[in-house]
């Protein structure tokens, strides 16, 4: 199958770039064990989380985005300014075959990422899996990666080399990682306008929904439309994600171009 063949291309390219490597798989985990270190594993007061039970889903949120904003962003302006893009216009294959194969490519990456931050924390820092969440955690972790998928896309669109494409991503992800709380214990107040702009942005819910599925505090399996704050739904950041996934898409597929020599 065509499609197959070309999600083994992108991942055999993905697996012979070092650099990469390291930043999407191995970067959240050596994170997750700094932090852990750094900040002991002692359950962080109010919360009825240890330090390792919050930064564990936190960090492979981080490893997603890693791998679906910037990796994805940053490749496909690469294959764009090296004429890859052009020759594969001229050949037979669709080349909604060889986008969609970049998509599910980064979406198997994200989600070996992932899981390998989330068996760090299970079986050296004794993170407590919940499995009555896991359904909704896989759910947020699908529609996160698509969202964040769309978003690199669209950034390659609108960016002209993949020089400027790498600045983007990266001036982007790294402070609203901080403002999203992905590297912020909870407890920390943070100013308003930290607040309301992090809660703009799709970085947070996705970080949120997430780690509410390791939170033992919360009640429920996720697919919920209402309830207080004691209960576990994720129907209102996967809202969120969603309308920024759209949107995204939108802008990519308008402004997207496969050689801007053209």
């Amino acid at each position: 199958m065509i499609l197959f063949r070309q999600v083994r291309y992108q991942l055999m390219l993905f697996f012979r770039r070092p650099a990469a490597m390291f930043f999407v798989i191995i970067m959240p985990v050596v994170l997750l064990a700094l932090l852990t270190q750094i900040l002991g594993n002692e359950a962080i007061p109010g919360e009825w989380v240890s330090t390792a039970q919050f930064y564990t889903p936190a960090l492979a949120v981080f490893g997603v985005v890693s791998a679906c904003y910037i990796y994805l962003a940053v490749s496909t302006a690469t294959s764009r300014d090296q004429g890859v893009l052009k020759r594969i216009r001229g050949t037979p294959l669709s080349p909604t075959v060889y986008m969609t194969a970049r998509i599910i490519s980064v979406s198997i990456i994200a989600f070996i990422s992932a899981i390998i931050v989330i068996a760090a924390g299970v079986y050296f820092l004794d993170v407590e899996m919940l499995w009555e969440k896991f359904a909704a955690g896989c759910v947020i972790l699908f529609v996160g990666g698509l969202t964040f998928a769309a978003l690199g896309l669209a950034v390659a669109a609108m960016c002209r080399s993949s020089e400027t494409v790498q600045a983007v991503v990266n001036a982007t992800l790294l402070p609203l990682a901080f403002l999203s709380e992905i590297f912020i214990r909870p407890g920390r107040e943070l100013p308003d306008w930290m607040v309301r702009t992090a809660d703009f942005f799709p970085l947070k819910h996705f970080g949120v929904a997430f780690g509410n599925a390791f939170r033992p505090s919360l009640d429920g399996h996720g697919f919920t439309f209402g309830g207080d704050d004691t209960v576990f739904t994720i129907v209102p950041e996967l809202t969120v994600m969603a309308i920024w996934g759209i949107a995204a898409t939108l802008v990519a597929v308008r402004f997207f171009k496969w050689d801007y020599k053209l």
